[in-house]
């Protein structure tokens, strides 16, 4: 970044002049509406800002943004920031997609961009459908999930993103929901300020094609029931009166309990950067959305106290210029000719 400072700005500064143009009472909405109240608050600049986005609703998520935009083909957006975060890392790079951009066609990019630890931040929009193409299955749509393209019932079972991102080993990877803004800039922050790779899940309800798939879990009057907050450093409970809670039971599994039940020192503490797969076990709590869903930060792991998960870009230009400077810099001559070569008449 530039020793310039920062102006300030508002929500409108970070709003384009293109019509919005989503299905009325679009999940998609609220997503954008936390994304631009969040970046005055970053105190970044616009012109160091970029949002790369495939193809799907989500993906026309850069035209809605006063920054930098690039708006580029199926499943490609995480490799096409890869290569910006790499040749721009001054740049704050973010990544926009859908369930099925991401998770399908994308599904090799986005766990090799989280596998290598580009410092970019993945917005992934989760509506359990395919919106844009007008309804069908995704990767994600439950199994018997009865579309135009599973028209007796979808018989696959569903990736966990979550699970799928810790796989991967993600150096940051968090959920939050499309009917939460303080919720949703909470998690957005903390993944535009982590170094590394950051995974975000937001379930996003599309009303046209998959109206109210996550009703059960993010419906007002269900949330407190339905909700498992995670917060570091603090016991995993949840409910009106914080009366239920998660606990690692002897069998080594996850269970939720009633407090009054097992005591409340039996009630697991959450430690988001634990690397010995408690967010994993967390991403399995739940089957789905008639399960009581943990939302929060899974896992963050600051690469600066895990030499094993390196931030990407910075590794690679350190190992440039060791090499520069034990050989000097490079000649393209030299190296064009080098090895075999033939000449073409």
């Amino acid at each position: 970044m530039t020793d310039v400072a920062v102006p300030i700005t508002t929500r409108k500064d970070w709003m384009s002049d293109q019509e919005v143009r989503w299905c009325p009472g679009c999940g998609d909405y609220s997503i954008l509406a936390a994304v631009q109240f969040l970046m005055p608050e970053l105190e970044v600049a616009r012109e160091n800002t970029v949002f790369v986005s495939g193809i799907g609703c989500a993906a026309r998520f850069p035209y809605y943004m006063n920054t930098y935009g690039i708006h580029t083909i199926h499943g490609r957006a995480p490799a096409i920031a890869t290569g910006l975060a790499m040749a721009r890392p001054d740049l704050d790079v973010w990544v926009i997609g859908g369930d099925g951009d991401m998770l399908s066609i994308g599904g090799n990019h986005l766990i090799h961009a989280l596998r290598r630890n580009v410092n970019i931040t993945i917005l992934m929009f989760n509506n359990q459908i395919y919106g844009l193409t007008k309804g069908q299955y995704s990767p994600t749509s439950e199994a018997g999930k009865v579309t135009k393209s599973t028209p007796f019932g979808s018989i696959e079972s569903p990736f966990n993103p979550i699970s799928l991102a810790l796989g991967a080993e993600a150096t940051f990877v968090a959920r939050t929901h499309d009917m939460d803004r303080k919720h949703m800039m909470e998690v957005f922050r903390r993944a535009h300020d982590h170094s590394g790779s950051a995974f975000v899940e937001i379930y996003q309800n599309c009303n046209v094609f998959n109206d109210g798939a996550f009703e059960t879990l993010t419906g007002k009057g269900v949330r407190e029931d339905m909700l498992i907050p995670l917060v570091h450093g603090e016991p995993i409970t949840f409910g009106a009166e914080q009366e239920k809670g998660v606990i690692l039971d002897t069998d080594g599994r996850l269970r939720i309990v009633l407090v009054a039940d097992v005591g409340a020192d039996r009630i697991l503490v959450h430690d988001e950067a634990n690397d010995r797969g408690l967010g994993f076990m967390l991403s399995r709590l739940s089957r789905g959305p008639q399960d009581p869903t943990p939302v929060g930060v899974f896992r963050a792991v600051d690469v600066r106290e895990h030499p094993e998960h390196p931030e990407y870009c910075a590794a690679v230009t350190a190992q440039i210029a060791a090499a520069q400077e034990r050989n000097g810099p490079g000649n393209r001559r030299d190296l064009l000719h080098s090895g075999a070569i033939w000449t073409v008449d």
